[in-house]
């Protein structure tokens, strides 16, 4: 029996930096398989396990939900009968709701001989309360559906906000396990019992599980999915799209811009009713400090639409590669090897495309 843990958090969480970490401290002498879901146009590869021996998977151009759920199943049953492996790490789309990625494993465990063995949350503890409040039926979900929440960042919080975030999530969940130290001062062994106090309340979840018809009906969509394999490196691929419509609230933001999706009725939305993704490839070679001042402009203005999510590979104009991140308020930008070409994904609601291809598609 495979083990599957999905790991899921909300656009830059940094959940496949804590991957990274759980593969490097938890896991290392596993088989592993790590499936990525992306449905951004433009997979950017941030190398973060290359040479780690990870066998990938992608899903692309979908999200593992309910519209795909007999594609996925197909990719994993795929995935555990070509390697074989001790355990397959999902990592779901930054906007996929947790509940549907873990109905899509529990509707074929006994088929494809695999088990779900964590439901993991990564959460930016600085933007928690935002994204509960912009992004509430996408962001609660995948706390609401967790057995571990890991909280990222809190290394950079004071302990009354880290206080207030573990109320906001306890709020949602009461019985999970929060990591709250920062990772990189985690031993293997205590990440290790976190998982394992939150593994007790997945079998009490599949206990409950098994006591009920679970029937799910299933809108199908017209999506399309494309299936890659990566053998011995890793493509990172963090985020997700669609097209969408947004509210912007300027209050309650200790830092200036806040985002807002009002849904005028409970309703269930996919992802790609919400969020868009702009993406392309590209040969120009950037200006490092003109690419950090268009960063800064879409992490901290709504000049492009709201930028929930910036990642690319790029060279610039002394032939040194350089890989980006951007988060609302905060950007990155470090040298990194060559790629076969520049990539670019943007990720938000409302996008000014055209703005976009304006600043980036040189």
């Amino acid at each position: 029996m495979t083990k599957v843990d999905i790991i899921s958090g909300f656009l830059g969480a940094g959940k496949t930096t804590f991957i990274k970490e759980l593969i490097s401290k938890v896991w290392k002498d596993e088989k592993i398989v790590l499936i990525e879901n992306e449905f951004g146009e433009i997979g950017i590869d941030s190398r973060f396990m290359q040479n780690s021996g990870i066998e990938v998977t992608e899903m692309n151009s979908g999200c593992i939900c309910c519209t795909l759920v007999g594609d996925f199943a197909r990719s994993l049953k795929q995935v555990v009968e070509q390697f074989n492996p001790d355990r397959v790490i999902i990592e779901p789309s930054g906007v996929g709701k947790l509940s549907d990625v873990a109905g899509a494993v529990e509707e074929i465990q006994e088929e494809a001989h695999v088990q779900i063995n964590s439901r993991i949350t990564v959460v930016d503890g600085k933007k928690a309360r935002m994204h509960i409040k912009n992004f509430g039926e996408f962001f609660n979900n995948q706390i609401e559906s967790a057995t571990t929440i890991v909280v990222s960042r809190t290394q950079m919080m004071t302990e009354e906000k880290l206080k207030e975030c573990v109320a906001l999530l306890r709020e949602h969940n009461q019985d999970a396990t929060i990591i709250t130290t920062a990772w990189e001062q985690l031993s293997g062994k205590m990440i290790l019992d976190a998982i394992h106090h939150g593994h007790n309340l997945e079998e009490e979840l599949r206990e409950a599980h098994s006591h009920h018809a679970h029937e799910h009906h299933h809108d199908h969509g017209e999506h399309d999915e494309h299936h890659h394999h990566h053998g011995e490196h890793d493509h990172h691929h963090d985020e997700s799209c669609g097209c969408g419509h947004d509210h912007h609230d300027h209050s309650d933001h200790s830092h200036g811009h806040d985002h807002h999706h009002d849904h005028d009725h409970e309703g269930h939305h996919h992802a790609d009713e919400v969020f868009t993704s702009w993406g392309i490839e590209t040969v120009h070679k950037f200006n490092h400090a003109e690419l950090a001042d268009t960063l800064k402009m879409l992490s901290m203005t709504d000049e492009f639409g709201t930028v929930l999510r910036a990642k690319g590979i790029v060279e610039g104009e002394d032939g040194q590669w350089m890989e980006f991140d951007m988060v609302p308020e905060e950007t990155e930008i470090r040298q990194c090897q060559p790629d076969y070409t520049g990539r670019i994904c943007v990720i938000g609601t409302e996008l000014k495309t055209e703005d976009l291809e304006r600043v980036f598609g040189k």
